[in-house]
């Protein structure tokens, strides 16, 4: 069964939306789906040299959704980093032996070790 462009574009939407949407429900598996679907559509699109104008522009919103999806992706990445810092740093204030040395504790916790 061949697709005509238009189809081809429209159903590389469709996943587009699709994995934003798995990405703000946080539904792991079916992002990564939808991620797949997407490249193999990618792969397989078989523009021509140029594109009718409603094709054009539905090339451009597909572009700019990508985009956003993206952004949404990096977004996500940079608060999960702020998190992982914020728990890592130390929690407890220095303190002293009687002949005024720091006392050396270990950083993070057990949560972040991995030692519950």
């Amino acid at each position: 069964m061949t697709q005509t462009t238009h189809e081809q574009l429209q159903a590389l939407y469709d996943v587009i939306i699709e994995e934003r949407e798995f990405a703000k429900a946080l539904e792991i598996d079916a992002l990564q789906d939808a991620t797949l679907r997407k490249e193999e559509l990618l792969a397989q699109l078989d523009l021509p040299g140029e594109l009718a104008p409603e094709d054009r522009q539905l090339a451009d919103t597909i572009r700019f959704e990508n985009r956003r999806n993206a952004y949404l992706l990096w977004s996500a990445l940079n608060w999960i980093r702020e998190s992982m810092e914020f728990f890592g740093r130390k929690t407890s204030p220095d303190s002293y032996n009687p002949t005024g040395h720091l006392v050396a504790k270990g950083n993070g916790g057990r949560l972040l070790s991995g030692r519950i």
